[in-house]
């Protein structure tokens, strides 16, 4: 379980955390949160259950998200499939941790940053943390919450685009998306510069070509 040790040794009271989720979907934003956990809820019972998001049911999830945003200082921030295109996956992802850092009502001047990168336009000092979201209860908080809106936000496309299973994969190049590339191309929501994607691109182009 992930605790407070990195808080108290970089900044203690006065540090947050950062995480993305959404790197490897072929559909919809790449979503970044930055959580700071008040020093008087690190006794909560529910800061006590906070953990990588993945390793969380849903239900579970939904708890902790609404515990996160109703006690905590938090923000959320995206880049968008075009802007995924233009920047690459992981530049997009950092950019979107320093919307998601510039967007908080409390700048923290540490910041704890899941992953082995820090965006350099990062604003404050910023400690990469490998497997942060399992070691930091602030990551994981961000974890938390990233992922509760981004599937969300993926159930809720799948309403307009019903072909490719959103609803459940978030986005993934699961059976069920890519049959639904395959039979009714793609959407505005797409990555195009994501291979499975640009194939598809690329094949349709030959056939428009051969026409």
């Amino acid at each position: 379980m992930p605790d407070f040790t990195l808080e108290d040794e970089y900044a203690p009271d006065d540090v947050c955390g950062l995480d993305e989720v959404g790197r490897g979907p072929l559909a919809g934003p790449v979503v970044a949160a930055c959580v700071y956990i008040p020093p008087a809820l690190r006794e909560h019972p529910l800061t006590g259950e906070i953990n990588d998001s993945k390793k969380l049911s849903e239900k579970k999830r939904h708890v902790l998200d609404k515990f996160i945003r109703t006690e905590c200082i938090w923000a959320l921030a995206e880049c968008t499939p075009g802007e995924i295109d233009d920047l690459n996956i992981l530049q997009a992802s950092l950019t979107a941790m320093v919307r998601a850092y510039e967007s908080m009502a409390h700048k923290a001047p540490v910041a704890l940053v899941d992953g082995n990168r820090l965006p350099r336009a990062l604003p404050c000092r910023g400690i990469p943390v490998v497997k942060g979201d399992s070691r930091s209860v602030s990551i994981a908080a961000a974890s938390i919450i990233a992922k509760t809106y981004r599937d969300k936000l993926m159930r809720s496309l799948a309403e307009d685009h019903p072909h490719y299973g959103w609803e459940s994969n978030a986005g993934y190049p699961t059976k069920v998306h890519m049959e639904g590339i395959a039979q009714y191309g793609i959407t505005i929501h797409h990555r195009r510069s994501f291979a499975p994607v640009a194939a598809y691109l690329e094949a349709a182009e030959r056939l428009k070509i051969r026409a």
